[in-house]
């Protein structure tokens, strides 16, 4: 794989969904300035990509967090990383399941909000079970349309402040009367972030990647602020162009701007922003399904998560299991607590890898690769902890529902591991010394 294959592929993650939902959110959080918490975000983002940039081209190896958790800090942590990763995933297609039902479909058809999580969940496992060829070509066409989305948005946006019907005035006012400037734009960032996910997992390519010390920092951090760019454009087009409340108040918030610029109809972008929520939320059932799969295969989850569908060759009681846990999420949470919820699972992953990089600094390794400047994973690791300290307690309680069913698998994988060992010592961590 080359550079700029990879630097698309990255940017095709990370840029999407969250974006076209969670804008309206970012308002209600910080204010007119919804450009701030994104700016804040992309930062945070940048220090735990420079861990990630350095344990990819260190372990060139499919397995990602959780390897690099498993070889620094044992298989027990390894295994709870992985099973972090996989419940982000399952909250996420949660989160975008409710998004779908939200403004933008409004925009079309009024249906009940279950109805719609109901048959959108069962419509995306089906084309999951059908085949990971089909949906892989139904997410190129579905990408340029999303992108293709928020490229008007910005043209649009821009178009209304400069035959003056917006208020630019509005991209300096940060807080709400509940919190004040840093408060309010710490909380915006939490949900920000949610928009930066996706270039975790890119480190499963680095193996396929020319050259990887030098393709992949280029193309992760190229593709971080490339996709940083566009949504401070579109946060900073948003917040001067609707009125904060407004905004605050959308579940549709780049379909406001549309409205805002007038001459684009409300369901021609309704249904270029559907089409952008539905790929985010295949993208991410594929990932959580495969990952469930390979864990059943590890014996790191039960063995049943492994059963595979005879022609096919698809993983359906991972896809049956994942998206039934989706589903009773998407109907017990809002968008905005389930966005919460996966940035709270994945700063668990973030917080691992951020350590494991400075363990593993210490580990012999022959051969050259990117090093990040020691004070990165630092301060990657101090943000990790930081912004748990901003997620409410209402997300705290149904995240660590989750993480303790993470931890349990965890213990239970470390037992295993060490019973199976002839002396009783647990199995070195992940290829420790390969």
């Amino acid at each position: 794989m080359s550079t700029p294959l990879l630097y698309f592929f990255i940017l095709g993650d990370i840029l999407g969904a969250g974006i076209y939902v969670l804008v309206g959110s970012i308002a209600g959080e910080s204010g007119g300035a919804v450009w701030l918490p994104l700016l804040v975000a992309l930062g945070l983002a940048c220090l735990t990509a420079g861990s990630y940039a350095e344990l990819a081209t260190k372990y060139p190896k499919a397995g990602g967090s959780a390897h690099y958790a498993g070889r620094a800090l044992g298989p027990a942590a390894g295994s709870l990383v992985g099973f972090c990763m996989l419940a982000a995933g399952v909250v996420s297609v949660a989160a975008l399941s409710r998004a779908f039902a939200a403004g933008y479909l409004r925009a079309l058809v009024t249906l009940p909000t279950a109805v719609v999580v109901v048959v959108f969940l069962t419509t995306l496992a089906l084309l999951n079970v059908y085949g990971i060829k089909e949906s892989l070509r139904a997410n190129v066409a579905a990408t340029l349309v999303e992108v293709g989305g928020l490229v008007v948005v910005i043209g649009l946006g821009a178009w209304v402040i400069f035959r003056g019907d917006a208020d630019p005035g509005r991209l300096t006012e940060v807080g709400t009367a509940e919190r004040g400037v840093v408060g309010a734009t710490l909380a915006g960032a939490v949900l920000a972030f949610y928009s930066f996910v996706g270039f975790e997992t890119s480190v499963n390519l680095a193996e396929e990647v020319t050259e990887p010390r030098r393709s992949y920092p280029r193309a992760l951090f190229g593709a971080l602020l490339t996709a940083g760019g566009v949504y401070l454009l579109i946060g900073s087009v948003a917040g001067a162009v609707v009125p904060t409340e407004r905004l605050a108040n959308s579940s549709g918030p780049l379909l406001e701007v549309v409205r805002s610029a007038g001459g684009v109809p409300d369901e021609l972008f309704a249904v270029v922003a559907l089409v952008a929520v539905a790929n985010g939320a295949l993208l991410t059932g594929i990932m959580s399904s495969r990952l469930a799969y390979g864990m059943a295969r590890e014996g790191l989850l039960p063995r049943a998560l492994g059963r595979v569908l005879p022609g096919r060759r698809t993983p359906w009681v991972a896809i049956v299991v994942t998206t039934v846990v989706s589903l009773l999420l998407a109907l017990t949470g809002e968008v905005a607590a389930l966005a919460e919820t996966l940035v709270l699972l994945l700063l668990v992953v973030f917080a691992a890898v951020n350590v494991s990089v400075l363990i593993l600094r210490r580990e012999p390794h022959e051969g050259e690769h990117f090093r990040v400047p020691v004070v990165a994973p630092w301060l990657g690791l101090i943000s990790c902890l930081f912004l748990f300290t901003r997620i409410d307690a209402e997300v705290w309680l149904r995240g660590s529902i989750l993480i303790g069913v993470g931890v349990l698998f965890a213990a239970a994988n470390a037992v295993r591991a060490r019973l199976a060992q002839p002396d009783g010592r647990s199995a070195s961590p992940a290829g420790r010394g390969a």
